[in-house]
This record gives C-alpha cells, structure tokens and sequence, in this order.
C-alpha cells in the first residue's frame, strides 16, 4: 500500500472529490452539465489508448505513447495509475496540486482501482460513485456509440458489473437514470458537503436505501 502523500496542500477551502462510474453511465455529461454552474478544476487523465471519434487531446483525455506514460510513471509523474481494458490510465499530479493549493476544488473521474489509490494517499478525498440504472443499459449506450468493437464492449460490462460491486465501499452514492435528477444530485453532494449540511446523507453508501439500489442493480445484471 502507497503511503499518505505529504505534497498534497489543501488552499482555503479547497476540496478533492472523486467520481467514478461504469464506462457509458454518463457521468461526463453530468459534469459537463455540473460545470456550467461551478467553477471547479476537471483533473484530465493521461490514456495510452487511441480517441474515439470526436474525443480531443487535452479536454477528454491526454493521449499519450505507451513510452510516455512509463516516463511519467518514473518521475512520479501521476497521483495514481492502472490498466483499465488493456489500456493504461494515469492522474497527472502537478495541475492537482497546483489547483488545491490555490483554494480550488479538483474533481477527478477516475474508475475504482484509480479511486481507491488515490483515497490511500488523500484520505481527505470525498468519493462518490454513480450508478447506471441497469447493467443492461450501459451495454446499449456503449453499443450506441459505435466506436468499439463488440469484444471490447463485453470486456467492459465485464468491468462494469466488478466496479459496481465496489460501489458499497463508497462515501456516497447516487443514480443515473434521468440526466436532470442526477445533475440535481450531484449539486446537492457537492454544496451539502461543501456547506457541511445534512443534505449529502441520504446518498451515504451506508443508508438501508443505497444499498437496496446497489444490489438491485447486481441482482439484473
């Protein structure tokens, strides 16, 4: 297990809010819609895998060589890594850093292998994960965007269905299934636990209510 990091400097505050979700669940366009509104810090990973059609360097992702990434990788160049799908993931640490410091809250949306590692470096990490309203569903948004063949569609419900399982290990936990309650959730965890109100517990991932809706979703997949 990685240590505690000592260079992760909280400005006045600034928070560090983990996202994580199953591939084509949407949580980047609940952030999109999130951001209009909020002037947070978008952490942008570092891939090792080609764009899909319409993905552009540096906004959806920083696409990189498999070289590059080992680079990064010896000058401690990330705040977490993983393979996801036979590609490798990384969070770029130095925008984190310098974003936190300055007082500005960093929102990273990173899957759980990710998630997790960086919670053992920064305990102070608020996590939060999003749950598709079926596995089913995400099978057909995936299918939907047509940019991945088939094998890989399976290799990722696959993980879809592992990550959902860690979803109970999560601080909070909330639904996608109407884009514009799932914004309206999302705000309400961010400002309640911004706020510091009560209003972010009744997304805890220890509620009776969450867990129902998290073993719902693993009992029809």
């Amino acid at each position: 297990m990685r240590m505690q990091r000592n260079d992760v400097v909280f400005g006045k505050g600034s928070r560090l809010f983990v996202i994580s979700a199953p591939s084509g669940c949407g949580k980047g366009t609940i952030l999109g819609e999130f951001m209009k509104d909020h002037d947070v810090f978008l952490s942008v990973s570092c891939t090792t895998r080609a764009p899909r059609d319409g993905e552009i360097n540096g906004k959806h992702y920083h696409f990189i060589t498999d070289e590059k990434f080992d680079e990064m990788i010896a000058q401690d160049g990330f705040l977490e890594y993983a393979e996801y799908t036979d590609c490798s993931y990384g969070t770029p640490l130095a925008p984190l850093l310098e974003n936190l410091a300055a007082g500005r809250d960093v929102f990273l949306e990173i899957e759980t292998q990710g998630a997790f590692k960086v919670k053992e470096q920064v305990p102070e990490a608020v996590m939060l994960f999003i749950l598709p309203p079926s596995v089913d569903s995400l099978k057909h948004r995936l299918e939907k965007r047509g940019t991945e063949e088939p094998d890989k569609i399976k290799k990722r419900v696959s993980a879809a269905i592992g990550e959902i399982k860690r979803a109970y290990e999560y601080e909070y936990v909330m639904m996608n299934d109407d884009l514009d309650d799932a914004v309206r959730d999302f705000t309400t965890i961010y400002e309640s636990v911004k706020n510091g109100t009560d209003a972010v517990e009744q997304f805890n991932s220890k509620n009776e209510s969450i867990i129902r809706m998290i073993d719902e979703v693993l009992e029809n997949a």
